[in-house]
């Protein structure tokens, strides 16, 4: 690589952001490096990263669109048009993300979409380093140093500037971090998760409907499960660190039927190699990283979770790192000088993640212990209503944040006054007849501005 090149990068991950980014700048000309410590998974099989389904929504989707990608991804995506909640009791009821079939989101599977990713990658014309772990960085004269990890052999290049799309546990993160004072702490949630996987029907077909996120909510913790585009079921069990049931007190594969025959009995047929899976997949924790720094000058610069990695309960992970990605390139080609353009990608972007990652926080209460609640549903029959007679100016939570493109900041915002007049407005009540309307349409009128005026 030619480290003087005013239109070169080195990209720390190959995963879906740094293939992703690596694509969109390689289409707009720059000579892009990818370097990543895993071996190549086209070649060797998917073998990295939690493997926990994700969720692809409009936001995602619009900047695989950038890369010529969105066609290729969707042919393995599966649909889910809302959740389908299991109750203790009684039949499994969905509730809707949105109004109808223009309004889902989609299911893909990690490693499949980071092959996908990294081809569309490599067409682009970015150039791929597997086997490359990152080491050292001396920042003074920019060169990073890799290790090998088949022979151990040390590997030095030069480089113009980093994007660390390197995940959670970033090694560039901790290399400019004994640079500079990147203001990060990490807040470990008190819960942690276990996968498990439903396998398809004998027939070869899905077990349980497939076009839906399927939710046993259980108060403080839950099980759900995503489909697949092979007719399984990734299933993540969710469950706090400590207590009963927590999984200081569920060890054993035994333990973990026991805890699916009481809790989740509808869920144990589903599973016949629930002990073996219990057995051979580890314990994964869930953790924010927040950073007051992203970028050291025109040298370095973080994104996705490697700058504000959050816990999976909105399922906008992907979906944020992917609009970081557009946003870093938007960005580059705005800005002659770098360090510019990388401070001012820290400014578009840090506000929206900080955003995301509260209601992601927020999100996994609402899952657990609320969407069997009937306050809550009287609360979304009542938000569907005033979003037919507001349109516009009341947008559901969940549709700002899944199906629409505006800042997270802002549906944040707007997102805390909605639930404040859906609270009052149905406070005491059982029915949604009982409403003031009255009351309620001025009171949305006077607290919120329509949605276009506010975004802008």
């Amino acid at each position: 690589m030619n480290a003087s090149n005013d239109r070169s990068l080195t990209i720390i991950g190959a995963g879906l952001a740094g293939a992703l980014l690596a694509t969109l700048l390689a289409r707009k000309g720059w000579q892009v490096d990818v370097y990543e410590k895993r071996g190549d998974p086209r070649v060797k099989g998917y073998g990295g990263g939690r493997s926990i389904n994700l969720a692809l929504a409009e936001r995602g989707r619009h900047a695989l669109r950038q890369a010529d990608a969105d066609e290729a991804v969707m042919k393995q995506a599966v649909m889910m048009r809302g959740r389908m909640v299991h109750p203790r009791d009684g039949q499994p009821q969905l509730q809707r993300y949105g109004r109808d079939d223009s309004e889902v989101i989609w299911s893909v599977h990690r490693g499949d979409l980071n092959i996908t990713l990294l081809d569309l990658a490599e067409q682009a014309g970015a150039s791929l380093h597997f086997h490359r772990q990152l080491d050292t960085v001396d920042f003074q004269d920019r060169v990073a140093t890799f290790i090998d990890d088949r022979d151990g052999g040390r590997h030095p290049i030069d480089f113009r500037s980093l994007v660390g799309a390197d995940g959670a546990g970033s090694s560039l993160r901790a290399a400019m971090r004994l640079r500079t004072d990147l203001g990060e702490r990490t807040d470990f949630l008190d819960h942690s998760y276990k996968e498990l996987e439903i396998p398809p029907a004998a027939d070869g077909g899905f077990q349980i409907e497939p076009n839906a996120l399927h939710i046993w909510p259980r108060g403080h913790y839950m099980c759900i499960a995503l489909p697949n585009d092979e007719k399984t079921f990734t299933v993540t069990l969710f469950l706090p660190n400590h207590g009963d049931p927590g999984f200081d007190t569920v060890h054993t594969p035994a333990q973990a039927h026991a805890l699916f025959e009481r809790d989740f009995p509808d869920a144990v047929p589903l599973i016949p190699h629930l002990e073996e899976d219990w057995h051979r997949n580890p314990v994964g924790l869930l953790a924010t990283l927040y950073l007051d720094r992203w970028y050291i000058d025109d040298r370095a610069v973080l994104l996705g979770d490697a700058a504000h990695a959050m816990v999976p309960f909105h399922g906008q992970g992907m979906n944020c790192a992917f609009e970081d990605c557009v946003a870093l390139a938007e960005q580059l080609e705005r800005h002659g000088e770098r360090a510019e353009a990388f401070a001012a990608f820290q400014r578009e972007r840090q506000p929206n993640a900080r955003a995301i990652q509260e209601m992601a926080l927020e999100n996994y209460v609402e899952m657990r212990d609320k969407v069997d609640d009937a306050a809550f549903l009287l609360q979304r029959e009542l938000e569907r209503t005033l979003q037919e007679r507001h349109p516009g100016r009341f947008v559901p939570h969940y549709t700002m944040v899944t199906f629409l493109r505006i800042p997270y900041r802002v549906a944040l915002e707007r997102s805390i006054v909605q639930r404040e007049l859906l609270v009052a407005a149905t406070r005491g009540l059982e029915r949604l007849d009982q409403v003031d309307w009255a009351r309620v349409d001025a009171e949305v009128i006077r607290r919120l501005q329509p949605l276009e005026a506010e975004a802008r």
